[in-house]
Parts: C-alpha cells; structure tokens; sequence
C-alpha cells in the first residue's frame, strides 16, 4: 500500500489549480501538505506567504516549518507564471515581438524559482539524507506547442521554462545521491476551455480528451512515496499519449 506516513511535503504554488488537488491527495495518503505562495487564502492545510524568487524568504519559511514540524520530506516545485488569455487578449506576442522583460520575469519564477527552492530546501533533505523533489512540467517540455491550436502563440518562455526544469531536474538527480528528484509532463487539464481550442488540442492526444484535475493524484503521491525508491532523474510524462505521434 502506497502512504505518505506523516511525511512533511512543500507544494509551491500552493493556492494553485492543480496544487488544491495534489494537496488533498497527499493528506489523504497520510501525509502533511505545507503551502507556499505568494497570496493568502483560506485553507485547512498550514500555508505561508513565501516569493520564491527572494531567498531570505525561503530562508525563513523553511526555519518556520521546521520550528513547527521538525522536518522537511518533499518538495513539490510548482509555481509558475502561466500565460493567460483574457477578453480576448493576452500580454504574450510572437517571438519577433516578445518583451524580454517578460521573458526574464518569466524565467525568474519558472527556472530561478525552482533553483532556489531546490538549493533551500534540497539542501536541508540532502544534509538530513533523505526527501524527494518533484518538478512540475508539461508534456511542452518534450515537444514544441503546435501553435495552430492558439488565439495567440503560446509564448516562448513557456517552452524554454519547461525544458529548462527538466536539466534542473537531471542536474539534482545526480547532484545528491540520497535525495530523489524527477519531472512530470502533465498534458493538457481541461478548465473550461473554450470549446474550439479544447477541440484542435484534443485532436492531437490519442485518448481524445484532455486530462480531469484528479488524474495526477496518485502518480504524485507515488513518486513522493517509498514506492518510487529507485526512480531518480526521470521525467514521466502523462499526456494521453500526444507526444507518441
């Protein structure tokens, strides 16, 4: 039986659409969601308001929880500035029209974020000789987007983020030895999309469909488990098959 068996796991993000999910899957298989981002809600779960992109307030996060709870067994790297379109509209152009200014912003949260939360809190894992890191991808880690499918380009600092974390993930895995680290490329979760855009994405996965919010649940809780002891270094990719075309 796979569990968590109270171990104490970190979900940057926290508030997140995904994040919610994950962090009730964790709960329920017995271990601790501990939320970090940058607003505050309500929650049944201990949260913190951390910018993962300032250190000294990773610093001081990882001293509260361990004040609190004595330990640190996971870390969920989660956060990250998702392109958006509203009305029609979206602050993402065309790579010959892209601001760099966005583009660093971007990197700054997806990739420096990642690298500081790892440095934080991978450090403590490793020097306590065990934990697990589990980066958050995108199957548009291991493929180009197919901007066919877009109102507007998906943006260049998207691709780049999420291939970026991949080498981060690679680098960690082999970087310490008595601490796991692997990547999952998630497809496409459907969140009502609007209805032409979920029907040229689907078109392009085998299973025909996009994925519901609970479908992660139980490959997260196994690759923060014991059940995945020998996986290290790896990127699981679960997207319905649309990147075996």
């Amino acid at each position: 039986m796979i569990t968590l068996n109270d171990k104490i796991i970190i979900i940057t993000g926290g508030y997140g659409f995904l994040a919610r999910y994950w962090s009730d899957a964790i709960y329920q298989a017995g271990g601790l969601p501990i939320l970090l981002d940058i607003k505050q809600e309500k929650s049944k779960y201990t949260s913190y308001l951390c910018d993962i992109t300032n250190e000294l307030e990773l610093l001081e996060a990882k001293k509260r929880i361990l004040r609190k709870y004595g330990k640190i067994d996971g870390l969920i790297n989660n956060a990250c500035n998702n392109p958006k379109i509203e009305n029609g509209k979206s602050k993402f152009l065309s790579l010959e029209k892209f601001d760099v200014d966005v583009f660093k912003e971007d990197l700054n949260v997806n990739l420096v974020g990642s690298f500081l939360t790892t440095k934080v809190f991978g450090s403590y894992m490793a020097s306590n000789n065990g934990g697990v890191i589990l980066n958050i991808g995108s199957d548009l880690g291991i493929i180009a987007p197919d901007q066919r499918i877009y109102d507007v380009p998906k943006p260049v600092s998207y691709s780049v983020n999420k291939f970026g974390l991949i080498g981060l993930t690679k680098y960690t895995a082999t970087y310490w030895n008595n601490i796991r680290c692997n990547y999952i490329a998630l497809g496409g979760v459907f969140n009502n999309q609007p209805e032409n855009f979920v029907k040229k994405l689907t078109n392009l996965i085998p299973l025909r469909r996009m994925a519901s919010p609970t479908e992660y649940n139980d490959t997260i809780v196994y690759l923060l488990s014991d059940a995945s002891s020998y996986m290290t270094g790896s990127v699981i990719t679960i997207d319905g098959g649309r990147t075996a075309w």
